[in-house]
Order: C-alpha cells, then sequence, then structure tokens
C-alpha cells in the first residue's frame, strides 16, 4: 500500500488498541502503543532510502528482506525497544504485541497488490502480488479516516476500529472474490491461459492485466465487466547469446529480471554497439510500457551504460542513457 495508507491504518490499530485493557487503563502505555503501531506500520518501508542510491539497489530490495519473515520479528523488537527506553514506564509487552500486528498488517496488505512483497524469505524468493487491490486504495483510505474522524469526535476508538476492520476484511474477501471471477473471464476468452497477473486500478472492477500462455503474452484490461485484448506478443524465449549473456551481467538488468515475472526483450544493433532492452509488460499507460531496463553494450560487449526503472517517453529514455564514451554510467 502507499505510505498515506499506511499512516491511517497505524493509527486504526493504535484506536483499536483501545480494546486491550492494559493499554486502556494507562495513558503511558496508549501513548506509547499509539506510536508503536504507527512507526511499526512504516517500518517495513524504511528501505526506501535506498532509493537515494540507484533503481537497481530500490528495485533489486524494496520490499524484500524488509517484508520478509524475519522482519517480521526484527521490526517490533527495535521500534518497541526504543519506544520502551523512551518511555520506560509502559507496558512493554503489550507495546511489543502491538507493534508486532502493525508490522504484520503492514506486511499482510501488501501481498495483495501487484507489486507484491518477498514475505516468504528465506524460505522462498518468490514475489507474493496477489493483484487483489491497488496501491492506493479510496475506500481503505476513506474508511480509516472516517474512522478517525469518529474517534476525534469522541466515539469510542476500540469499538470503532473493530467495526472498521469487520468491514475491511469483508472488503477484501469481495475482492478477492472479483479478482477469481476476473481470471475466469480471462480464461474464457483465451482457454490456454497459464497465469493471469493483475494490477488493480484505484477504480472498482478495472484492471490491467497481463496473461501468460505457452506460445504468447497477451496484454488487456477489464473495464465494467468486459475483457480487452490491447496487445499480443508471441512469447520468445531469451536466447543464451553472448550479447545477452554480456547485458545480464549488469545491475540494473539484473534487479529488473529478479523482479519482473512477465516480459518482452529486444537486442537493437546501433551506432555504438548493441542495445539490450527488457520491457515489463504488466505495466500499460496510454500505448506504452514505462517500466524498462536497458544495457549498451560496446562492440567488445563492455557495458557501457545501463538504466532501469520508469520512463514515459523515449525522450527521457535517451537522456538518462545519455554518456561519454569510455565513461561508464549507471543509475
Amino acid at each position: 500500500m502507499d505510505t498515506g495508507t499506511h499512516v491511517v491504518m497505524g493509527l486504526g490499530l493504535g484506536g483499536l488498541a483501545m480494546l486491550d485493557p492494559a493499554v486502556s487503563s494507562d495513558s503511558i502505555t496508549a501513548h506509547a502503543v499509539i506510536l508503536g503501531t504507527l512507526i511499526g506500520s512504516q517500518a517495513p518501508d524504511f528501505d526506501t532510502i535506498l532509493k537515494l542510491r540507484n533503481n537497481a539497489v530500490y528495485i533489486r530490495n524494496h520490499r524484500g528482506i524488509t517484508h520478509s519473515v524475519p522482519a517480521l520479528f526484527i521490526w517490533p523488537a527495535v521500534v518497541s525497544l526504543i519506544i520502551y527506553g523512551l518511555s520506560p514506564g509502559a507496558n512493554g509487552l503489550h507495546l511489543w504485541l502491538w507493534t508486532s500486528l502493525a508490522v504484520f498488517l503492514h506486511v499482510f496488505v501488501d501481498i495483495f497488490n501487484a507489486y507484491g512483497t518477498q514475505a516468504l524469505y528465506p524460505f522462498s524468493k518468490k514475489w507474493v502480488a496477489l493483484g487483489v487491490i491497488s496501491i492506493f486504495d479510496p475506500f481503505i483510505f476513506i474508511l480509516h479516516l472516517l474512522g478517525l474522524a469518529l474517534w476525534y469526535g469522541g466515539f469510542d476508538p476500540g469499538r470503532t476500529f473493530a467495526v472498521t476492520y469487520i468491514i475491511l476484511a469483508g472488503y477484501y474477501l469481495l475482492r478477492i472474490w472479483n479478482r477469481h471471477r476476473i481470471a475466469q473471464v480471462v480464461r474464457h476468452h483465451i482457454p490456454e491461459t497459464i497465469e493471469v497477473i493483475a494490477s488493480p486500478t484505484i477504480k472498482w472492477g478495472q484492471y490491467h492485466l497481463a496473461i501468460k500462455t505457452k506460445h504468447q503474452f497477451f496484454v488487456g484490461n477489464m473495464k465494467q465487466g468486459r475483457f480487452r485484448v490491447l496487445d499480443t506478443f508471441d512469447r520468445v524465449e531469451v536466447p543464451d547469446t553472448d550479447v545477452i549473456h554480456a547485458a545480464k551481467k549488469d545491475k540494473n538488468l539484473s534487479a529488473f529480471l529478479s523482479f519482473s515475472p512477465v516480459y518482452r526483450w529486444e537486442v537493437e544493433k546501433n551506432s555504438h554497439g548493441h542495445e539490450v532492452r527488457f520491457i515489463d509488460l504488466r505495466y500499460r499507460s496510454k500505448g506504452h510500457y514505462p517500466f524498462v531496463a536497458i544495457v549498451q553494450l560496446d562492440e567488445e560487449l563492455n557495458i557501457i551504460t545501463s538504466y532501469t526503472g520508469w520512463v514515459y517517453s523515449e525522450d527521457r529514455l535517451r537522456k538518462k542513457l545519455d554518456y561519454t564514451p569510455g565513461v561508464l554510467k549507471n543509475e
């Protein structure tokens, strides 16, 4: 989910914690727990700071180990110990329990969007991305804002957010069913479908879809219950050529391949040597696929420059790949 949603969910869990007598009966513990749920709901995304280094490091690591099984124990321990050090009169056990719930809920809700997480690491490096909820879901965000407004207005926070999360559980079940129904519709139109990768939008019932079959990739969408194919690509395996082998040594392309489950590739000969381009098919915007990885090699297959990330125009991409011959530039 987006940062704003994680913030309101952290505050909402702080309200729910008032159902706990050990929290509601002690103002020091109550304040510590609210701080714990607020920080705990953000902690797994502290890896966003990696974007300051470069896109490759960010893409390879964001929602990786910080959202893993060990992180479910490490984040609560670190956050609750720091807060307890600032508020030694708080109930340490209940502070840790509610902070743990905040961290767990963060990781749990993140697996329901198209980006996903490596929530099963170290048992599996597979990205878990269910494609059920958009990164930002207006209903979830507004529901929490309503709960916070009622709390501010004098309603009991524990009961208010107990009702809020019961409604939210029903909403998730409804979205899961809707995602299942969409997969059925796709398989009805494309019987040879192996996998449907769905990216929900903020609008109810609208999805971007990438579909795998044995021999083709289909890119389509679902709007108002109607499925439409927008693009079709032959599914061609990436060849084990010297050019491809050299390009895969690049950190940007390596990061892209560790993250993207469905892509097409291109190799083009140009005046500098060879350009290798991988294009993620999950993200289509106005006929363009903005999430890419590009490696420029010279004639001797040395890496000159490379890039991975979001680019919405070829001109912008060329600016990012601009370089001085002989000087390596990786972004």
